[in-house]
């Protein structure tokens, strides 16, 4: 099914750059566009974690720059039954991680500086069996594809915005009324694409963190700490990465309608079924 679901969003990528391409350069924008889309689409799946790295400015760490932490994730990941995932630490002050990577063999947990000084051992280790979680799934892949596609549809209506203030191909109206619309739609495609992918990749990672751990309660504490300090603490990332973190990065930037269409599902929610995991054991 993770499969399926990447190489279907590769696919609509591709459709719709190429779309794009046709409609503000004709045929010549379209091949433009698709080689545009495969040199994305290769890059997604064999450096995902790379990039996913590079955008929260992350580096890797060796077993001897937090040997505490190291042997955490260690432990949780053969409890998991996956191979050793590479440990990542970002230097952003906000608390919060995320796992990245295109296969378990080539899987990466990634914290924030701000992580490792907020929380208590036992809800940083609900936190990791939940990325380690997201590594069993496969969901890392697909959510890197997403923040991919969602960075291209992005722009894409910058583009249009370009070619709506020229009147769109040929000066025509039509063509530049054509490119404001799409300039609207193309980001609440890459929202609404991610929403629906994130959403329950993060309710399926939370039943499995908690096997994992042995208790949903430390996820559930870390994940009301965690959710209270994003809205306190900004942090400066790309919003096409943000659905790939436990918590949304940007919720302190978000309000009113649209916290609605927030790719992380409510907060509330997910503690609600973590607790009722634990009622039912």
């Amino acid at each position: 099914m993770q499969t399926m679901k990447v190489f279907g969003l590769m696919t609509v990528l591709t459709l719709l750059l190429v779309a794009g391409g046709s409609y503000f350069g004709g045929s010549s924008g379209a091949i433009l566009m698709f080689g545009v889309a495969a040199v994305m689409n290769v890059g997604s799946y064999w450096f995902s974690d790379k990039v996913v790295l590079r955008m929260y400015r992350a580096r890797v760490l060796e077993r001897g720059d937090a040997p505490e932490l190291y042997t955490m994730v260690e432990r949780l990941a053969e409890r998991a039954g996956l191979p050793m995932p590479t440990v990542a630490i970002s230097p952003q002050p906000q608390p919060n991680a995320f796992a990245t990577g295109r296969s378990p063999e080539r899987g990466v947990v990634c914290f924030t500086q701000g992580i490792l000084q907020a929380l208590p051992m036992d809800e940083l280790e609900g936190v990791t069996a939940h990325e380690l979680a997201h590594i069993k799934h496969r969901h890392m892949l697909v959510g890197t594809v997403a923040a991919t596609m969602a960075g291209a549809l992005m722009m894409l209506s910058r583009v249009a915005a370009f070619g709506a203030m020229f009147g769109g191909r040929g000066g025509d109206r039509d063509n530049g009324i054509g490119g404001l619309v799409m300039m609207i739609v193309a980001p609440l495609a890459a929202l609404f694409i991610q929403m629906a992918i994130s959403r329950q990749n993060e309710f399926q990672a939370d039943r499995t963190a908690a096997e994992i751990a042995g208790s949903p309660r430390g996820l559930a504490g870390a994940l009301r700490r965690l959710d209270d300090y994003a809205r306190r603490i900004p942090m400066d990332v790309n919003p096409a990465a943000a659905q790939l973190a436990i918590v949304n990065p940007l919720s302190g930037r978000r309000g009113g309608v649209l916290s609605l269409l927030s790719t992380h599902p409510p907060m509330d929610e997910r503690i609600a079924r973590l607790l009722a995991l634990e009622a039912g054991s």
